[in-house]
């Protein structure tokens, strides 16, 4: 091992459509280290965060998911940072990238072009919430982890939405 990861496994996801309490999985603050159960359902729970929403959710249509992905593989050119995989799909993105700069640093840059380019492309407003606060940013450090984490982000999220795949481009 390296001081220094291989690469990162970012996910974020769309307002609204991941809240604490839903099924199936959700996430909080005391239940997000590596290797620790997910919370079942509880509804009420979901309940209280929806009710708290200042907007409604925000769903990735397929011709939106296709201006993400293709954000997504711009701003990394332009930063040089190397996409391995990006798997953007209704209600979340993953992406497996390498890069010289911290995980939340590429995840905040991606989510912020991203909502400009659906500004631009679709004329959303710029006080529409677009994705949620944060995400989530591991470290890869061993090509085992890495492969694995493509092969997931690829093949494992169920049928194809908008996919990049290093292995054979998009």
């Amino acid at each position: 091992m390296t001081n220094d990861p291989l690469a990162y496994f970012i996910t974020f996801t769309t307002y609204g459509t991941w809240l604490q309490g839903r099924d199936p999985g959700w996430v909080d603050r005391k239940h997000n280290s590596f290797g620790s159960a997910i919370p079942s359902a509880d509804t009420a729970r979901e309940a209280a965060h929806r009710d708290k929403m200042r907007q409604p959710e925000y769903r990735l249509d397929e011709a939106r998911r296709t201006v993400v992905l293709r954000t997504i593989v711009e701003v990394s050119v332009h930063r040089h940072w190397r996409i391995l995989a990006v798997h953007v799909r209704s209600n979340h993105v993953h992406v497996v990238v390498a890069a010289q700069a911290k995980p939340e640093k590429v995840m905040s840059d991606l989510k912020a072009w991203s909502s400009r380019r659906l500004r631009e492309v679709f004329g959303e407003g710029s006080d529409r919430d677009r994705w949620t606060q944060h995400g989530s940013t591991r470290y890869l450090w061993t090509a085992e982890e890495v492969a694995a984490k493509v092969e997931y982000v690829v093949n494992g999220q169920g049928t194809p939405m908008a996919v990049f795949d290093h292995r054979t481009g998009y």
